[in-house]
């Protein structure tokens, strides 16, 4: 791809409304979950998610080396490396949690980090009314009994952690001017933390050409595609926006784990999406009204 086709490219997603690119992100990002969760039975979560932070590194760099950057600085490679870290352990542990966790649930308890994220950003009363109905549909939807899966719900807490990070750091990469490159590079060191655990069953994931296709699949879809968008739509509306626009993907979740995984929502589980979706309504009603640049994407 040449740089005019690039920058083309780039002007195109500016002008596409961020509601529009987010849902394109959360399909992306969902339908390689579904993969993954498809794989696990034949691949350790951990190796999965290792091999999908890798390969999306790979797709990232290799589209961004037309473009051409100016040279990275000691300041670009800490923020690319801790966003890479972050983004690699929130796909570590999330794959580890929805190995025993249904995938919109935990994709909800997961969100907890991103409400967090949002609420330290927010300054109106309608914002709070906005986070609060979305953190109510957060922990209604997040009905798991904690005495069947422990395990699960620890691994997806420290998810959430890290997705927190993945908002605030990636924000810092996003406008860093450094496109994909700074995600793909991230995600490289990102890999080499993981590496450890990733590692165990690699041999198993090695040994079948079908298996790593898969797990390449994963990380183009969820990663490279999912997080591209992600990054695109970061340099153009706040982190506070953002994180509460977050507030799809619980109901995004459901809606993929229903149709390819045989996972029913049940009348809690749409009251839950009904209050979820209701924030974010009041969310976005309230930066149309008092940051009108922001809902034009300016």
């Amino acid at each position: 791809m040449s740089a005019p086709r690039a920058d083309g490219a780039v002007a195109l997603v500016h002008r596409v409304p961020p509601e529009f690119l987010f849902l394109a992100s959360a399909s992306a990002q969902y339908t390689g979950a579904v993969v993954a969760v498809g794989l696990f039975d034949e691949i350790a979560p951990a190796t999965v998610a290792w091999i999908r932070v890798l390969s999306a590194a790979l797709i990232l760099i290799a589209f961004s080396i037309p473009r051409g950057h100016a040279p990275w600085t000691r300041r670009d490679l800490v923020a690319a490396g801790m966003f890479g870290t972050a983004t690699a352990l929130m796909n570590l542990f999330f794959y580890l949690a929805i190995d025993r966790l249904p995938l919109g649930k935990g994709v909800t308890i997961e969100f907890i980090g991103p409400i967090a994220v949002a609420a330290l950003a927010t300054r109106t009363s309608r914002n709070l009314l906005a986070l609060a109905l979305a953190t109510a549909g957060v922990f209604v939807l997040g009905g798991v009994e904690i005495g069947n899966e422990p395990l699960g719900l620890v691994f997806i807490l420290i998810a959430s952690l890290m997705w927190a990070g993945y908002i605030v750091l990636g924000s810092r990469v996003a406008l860093g001017g450094r496109g994909v490159a700074g995600l793909g590079w991230g995600l490289v060191l990102g890999g080499l933390v993981i590496t450890p655990v990733g590692i165990a069953d690699a041999g198993a994931a090695f040994a079948s050409a079908r298996l790593v296709l898969l797990c390449c699949l994963v990380g183009m879809l969820s990663s490279a595609i999912g997080y591209g968008i992600d990054q695109a739509t970061l340099r153009h509306i706040p982190v506070r926006r953002f994180s509460v626009m977050l507030a799809l993907l619980p109901v995004t979740a459901s809606v993929f784990g229903f149709l390819f995984l045989d996972q029913t929502p049940t009348g809690v589980d749409l009251l839950g999406m009904a209050l979820v979706l209701t924030g974010v309504a009041i969310q976005e009603r309230e930066v149309i009204e008092r940051h009108p640049q922001e809902a034009t994407n300016t």
